[in-house]
């Protein structure tokens, strides 16, 4: 008896997908619910599951093919299947049925540790650590290795406990969504979880096994940080569950272990001080470090807006009185209510929204020959973090309130730190504003982040003279930049568009009234 697997729903208006990978080949043994295969869609991922344990009888559809919902996919044969087929081997070797049937339970104890999908138009990532290594136990869940892509990194967790059996993909290789890059087995007694086998831990060294529990409790993010800076995990408090150390908790920590200072001293001993270092020396003391795949994105994305779009940057400046003087009087007053802080950035975002109804140029791309005028603001947040610059996107910023912009403002924003955010929060914006006054920039020219058409830079706020009614006074003043791609916004509109910001700005009751 036979039973058919075919394309599971795949979700609303989605109606096809692409055969990515089979994880087993015909004649191998499957159990209830094991994944067989993965299939890819213009949205999501989707592993299809065995209906019922048995045989893998035939692969209907290739790896590559595109197939439709309710479309065949392959056939399994189950046990009843089996038995008939094993007389026949009886009658000619009776002593062959029991060593066949070991190969089959072994395989069904094999799961295949895959690449994720890593999101949209993201095709490939590297593999840059190794948490574990082959023949290390690993549990359910248990974070495996750590994967780099060009705009984020990503962990991949244990489909299932047991021991780590293979390693398909070392350190440094470019896999794809779908590829195997490592194999677990379930222990010697057939149970997956390798909590369930007393042999090894009853053998274990008591103050040996609660470091590994001590070990596993940590961030392997946050091992991989310790292990590059040398710090110690005595040295590190963590500030995660059970005080688990996490990422940012290495950060905070490695200024206090100045352990590089005394390796560059020792790296660079002088024969001869009176003489001036020869380049080979100088190449010695040097120290080359790979570019991380966000870094070399970053690089190219912003080289492509320089020789693709017209760009150009337009400046004017603010008085903030206005605003400082509004948030300093209703700070406390918001901040209690709301359980987020009121800063600068709700009130550029609402100026910026308001501005780009008047000016809708700024916040549309060009695509071929056509213009795409966006009827909604989706607000890029420009975000340093350790691994370079990210642009999470707040959704609809036109649609939310003060409060609701400084919550996904501060959200965001703080999982980009702990590079947790998903490639769904990094795509999509129209419009970006990037704060260099929080470094200490006085005036910049930003870069556009294609395809947006616009991006506004802010700056140090800095008290200097102005003249207000024929008098010189001191006012907090920023300079405001936009840079913009000059083919499909004129100067006009460029300078509308920062007048606009500086108007609400200066006189913020004008958001209010929608002036």
């Amino acid at each position: 008896m036979t039973t058919e697997v075919r394309v599971p729903a795949l979700g609303e208006s989605v109606t096809e997908a692409t055969i990515a990978t089979w994880f087993k080949k015909p004649g191998d043994a499957v159990a209830v619910d094991e994944m067989i295969c993965e299939l890819e869609t213009d949205k999501v991922t989707v592993e299809v599951p065995s209906p019922v344990a048995g045989q893998l009888a035939e692969i209907i559809a290739a790896e590559g093919q595109t197939v439709e919902v309710g479309a065949l996919l392959a056939t399994i044969s189950d046990a009843a299947a089996d038995a008939p087929a094993q007389p026949d081997k009886d009658a000619a070797e009776p002593a062959q049925p029991a060593p066949a049937a070991a190969p089959p339970s072994e395989r069904e104890n094999l799961t295949a540790v895959t690449v994720p999908a890593l999101g949209e138009s993201v095709t490939e990532a590297t593999v840059a650590s190794w948490f574990k290594k082959v023949g290390d136990d690993v549990k359910q869940d248990e974070m495996l290795c750590e994967l780099e892509t060009d705009k984020v990194s990503l962990e991949v967790p244990a489909p299932a406990g047991g021991v780590l059996r293979e390693i398909s993909a070392a350190e440094g290789t470019t896999v794809a969504p779908g590829d195997r890059i490592a194999m677990i087995s379930g222990s010697a007694d057939g149970m997956v979880e390798p909590a369930l086998r007393p042999q090894e831990s009853t053998q274990a060294d008591p103050a040996q096994a609660a470091a590994g529990r001590r070990d596993t409790e940590d961030s392997p993010a946050a091992r991989k940080a310790m292990a590059e800076a040398g710090i110690s995990r005595d040295s590190v408090t963590g500030s995660g569950r059970d005080g688990r150390i996490m990422k940012e908790d290495v950060a905070r920590s490695s200024p206090a272990t100045p352990e590089p200072a005394p390796a560059a001293a020792d790296s660079a001993p002088p024969a001869t001080p009176a003489r001036p270092p020869s380049p080979a020396e100088d190449a010695a003391r040097e120290e080359r470090v790979q570019m991380t795949r966000l870094r070399q994105t970053i690089a190219r994305r912003l080289k492509e807006a320089q020789n693709t779009a017209a760009m150009l940057t337009t400046y004017n400046e603010v008085d903030m009185s206005a605003v400082m003087d509004l948030r300093e009087q209703y700070k406390t007053l918001f901040e209690h209510k709301h359980g987020v802080r009121l800063g600068f950035m709700s009130f550029f975002t609402r100026a910026c929204c308001h501005a780009l109804k008047e000016v809708p140029e700024v916040n549309a791309e060009i695509d071929g020959t056509e213009v795409i005028y966006k009827n909604f603001v989706h607000m890029g947040i420009a975000t340093g973090t350790p691994s370079g610059l990210v642009v999470p996107v707040i959704r609809d910023a036109d649609s939310l309130s003060f409060a609701e912009i400084e919550m996904a403002i501060a959200e965001k924003s703080l999982r980009a730190r702990d590079g947790k955010l998903s490639m769904g929060e990094l795509q999509g914006g129209t419009f970006t504003i990037s704060n260099g006054g929080v470094y200490g920039s006085l005036m910049s020219s930003p870069i556009l982040n294609p395809p947006q058409s616009g991006i506004l830079g802010m700056h140090k706020i800095e008290q200097r003279p102005v003249v207000v009614g024929g008098e010189i006074v001191i006012r907090p003043m920023m300079y405001l930049a936009l840079s913009y791609d000059h083919r499909i916004v004129d100067g006009k509109g460029a300078v509308t568009f920062l007048v606009r910001v500086k108007e609400a700005l200066e006189d913020p009751r004008r958001l209010l009234m929608d002036l």
